[in-house]
């Protein structure tokens, strides 16, 4: 049995594959094994052979199970171990290149306003598309007979006959936003309001759909000045400037008094435009001291209270920024175009990183 022992083991250890495995299993401990021939040799002992010899046959045999078992074991490690040498990957070679898909400029525009805002603490306010005429016109102390209040500059929302309800509109500005944001928060208040909103034009640089954002800030002793410093910090901050310079011309908008509309100083050279240098002068917003009907309609005092207000095309500021020379492009869903103009997906705006990488 010493030799049994000494033969299997040693074939086994030598083994290469599965196949031979098998084979000296079949070999030992088949039906025809030459272990299995010893074990039924012991019909033919005597009691005392049995005795003897038995235990010892048992014990060969776990034996040679076992070390078949490790074998097999072992192969199948080191198998495992070729495999993950053919297939290993080297991390450190250079990344993929970038994938087709992008983000549209107008998102990417609107992650940097908010990112220049949420340093000034402005939060971000949101409204339905869908408002009530007295959202979108009343409360913003528009009246009845104002030209923005017509059907050829406004989408209303149509209504069955008999319908007594309070007339409904797709949004013309976000300023109805301010609104909810006043009548939800009440004061103090400091919000951007940025969405989609709506108008009955179309041309080269307006469409029926387009983005706004429009700020609104509210507390006890706010002024014009305050309404200043904030545009210019946020002009510098959005154009990647040192230095601006802002216009104000007086202006009139129903929801703000006094009003006034905002230029900047730029230059066109060669087609580019170029802020805070130049003799140029370019419109970007319209701004002014909220009216007090309109802090009224929010719930809030105008004795007490009182803010300002701004609102821009975050459409026409992705246009001057990144020279894009058509608005209706925005929308034509025209993947050549989303290529060029489009930003990487990891590109995302911060004010210690930069805003456009």
């Amino acid at each position: 049995m010493d030799d049994l022992r000494d033969k299997y083991l040693n074939a086994i250890a030598a083994a290469e594959d599965e196949a031979a495995l098998e084979e000296l299993r079949v070999q030992a401990l088949g039906k025809k094994g030459e272990i299995s021939l010893k074990m039924r040799e012991l019909g033919k002992m005597t009691q005392d052979e049995r005795k003897e010899a038995g235990p010892k046959l048992n014990a060969l045999k776990d034996e040679i199970n076992a070390a078949l078992a490790a074998k097999r074991e072992a192969l199948a490690d080191a198998a495992l171990d070729e495999r993950l040498r053919a297939e290993w990957l080297d991390v450190t070679l250079p990344g993929r290149p970038r994938p087709s898909g992008s983000i549209h400029p107008v998102s990417q525009v609107t992650e940097e306003v908010t990112a220049i805002f949420a340093d000034m603490g402005f939060s971000v306010a949101e409204g339905p598309q869908v408002e009530s005429d007295w959202h979108n016109f009343d409360a913003l102390n528009i009246p009845g007979h104002h030209p923005a209040r017509a059907e050829m500059d406004t989408f209303y929302m149509h209504r069955a006959d008999g319908d007594d309800r309070p007339p409904h509109v797709l949004r013309t500005h976000t300023s109805p936003v301010q609104i909810r944001a006043m009548e939800l928060a009440g004061a103090p208040l400091r919000v951007i309001c940025p969405g989609r909103v709506y108008r009955a034009d179309y041309d080269q640089t307006h469409t029926p759909m387009f983005h706004q954002v429009e700020g609104l800030a509210i507390d006890r002793d706010i002024s014009m000045a305050n309404l200043k410093w904030c545009l210019e910090e946020f002009v510098k901050a959005f154009f990647e400037v040192d230095d601006v310079e802002l216009r104000f011309r007086a202006s009139h908008f129903p929801f703000t008094e006094p009003s006034a509309e905002v230029d900047i100083r730029c230059s066109w050279q060669g087609g580019t435009l170029k802020v805070g240098e130049g003799d140029d002068w370019l419109e970007i917003l319209g701004s002014g001291m909220v009216h007090p009907k309109v802090l009224m309609a929010g719930n809030i005092d105008p004795a007490y209270w009182q803010g300002f207000a701004f609102g821009l095309g975050i459409d026409r500021i992705a246009m001057l920024k990144y020279g894009i020379p058509d608005l209706r492009a925005f929308f034509d869903s025209d993947l050549r175009w989303l290529r060029h103009y489009g930003f990487s997906a990891l590109d995302v705006p911060t004010l210690r990183a930069g805003l456009s990488r």
